[in-house]
This record gives C-alpha cells, structure tokens and sequence, in this order.
C-alpha cells in the first residue's frame, strides 16, 4: 500500500461546526517525517441522480446556488443523511426535488470533487423507468425541472453553460450509457 506517500494524523481539531460542514484542522506526520497542517472541509456525502427517460432523454434541474450568485443547471442530487443508504438517499432526492419516482436504479461510480481540501464523494446512480408525480421540495428550496437530450447536455458542457462538476462527470457517463458502450 502506498506508505511512501501516506500522511498520518498526529491530532486534529474542528476548526468551525455549522448546521451542514465542518471544517477540520489536522496536524499531520509527511512521509519524509515532517509535519504540517491539513484544513478540510467534512462532508456526511451526497448522490447524484441520471434521470433517463425511455426515449434517450434526461431530466436536469435549474436552481440558484448562492455561492457561485448563478442559476446552474444540473442533474438531481442531494446530502446523505446520517446512517441512510446512498440509494435510498438518491430515491427520497429524485421523488423530492422533481416528482418522479423510478422502476430500475443503477449505481454507476463515487466520484470525490474536491480532493485538494474536502472529504465530500459522490454516490452517481442512472435512475430509468421514470413515472411522474409531484414534488415535495424542502422548506428554502426552488428549482425547476427540464428535459434534455445527451446531446444537448453535451453540447451545454462544451459551450459552459454546465459547469457543475457532476453534473460534467454524469453527462459524460450519460453519453457512454445511452449510446450502449458502458453498461451499468
């Protein structure tokens, strides 16, 4: 196992706790013996949901993100809860922000988006079988739904207009899954 490059924790500290993050200040030992400090972000994870309909296209989202002050379109997802199933997870997100509830779920990758200073990973799951129903969106949260085909997404990611790194890393997963060359 790579020890040549591991880093081992001396002792930490929470540096901030807030309703949703915490930030962690670690003190850690390099593997040339040295130590420095480590500040991350920690983060319960999060699913990510590819909305297939049976014609090839997609469901996506718009919704405001506060930090970035834009409307990013992306694909469902949402935080997983403590000790819930990244499955059950990514049903209860599908069915709360959009409506629709699914009949076949895939698990397709974890990706981690922000390796350099936060823990958070992604659990990606092509949802199919789609049937439609009403949403029940949290408290504070506003969005809209709109269909897409993967070569609009596609061409969206290439032109900028999606910038949202999983929603780049599912368009490209998404393009793979509906043309039939990686099954999931």
């Amino acid at each position: 196992m790579d020890l040549h490059l591991k880093e081992t924790k001396i002792d930490g500290a929470v540096a901030y706790e807030g309703d949703f993050l915490k930030v962690q200040r670690d003190t850690v030992r390099l593997p040339d013996g040295k130590s420095t400090i480590r500040e991350y972000i920690k983060h319960p994870g999060a699913v990510v949901i590819l909305p297939l309909f049976d014609d090839g296209t997609v469901l996506l989202e718009r919704q405001f993100r506060y930090p970035a002050d834009q409307v990013f379109i992306e694909f469902p997802a949402g935080k997983i809860d403590p000790d819930e199933d990244p499955l059950v997870c990514a049903k209860r997100e599908l069915k709360e922000e959009t409506g629709y509830t699914a009949t076949d779920w895939r698990f397709v990758c974890t990706i981690h988006n922000a390796i350099a200073y936060s823990n958070e990973h992604l659990d990606i799951y092509a949802a199919r079988g789609l049937i439609a129903g009403e949403s029940e969106l949290d408290d504070g949260e506003f969005l809209e739904t709109i269909i897409a085909t993967a070569a609009d997404v596609l061409q969206w990611v290439r032109e900028g207009k999606i910038t949202d790194v999983k929603t780049v890393i599912g368009a490209f997963w998404l393009e793979k899954i509906v043309s039939g060359q990686w099954n999931v």
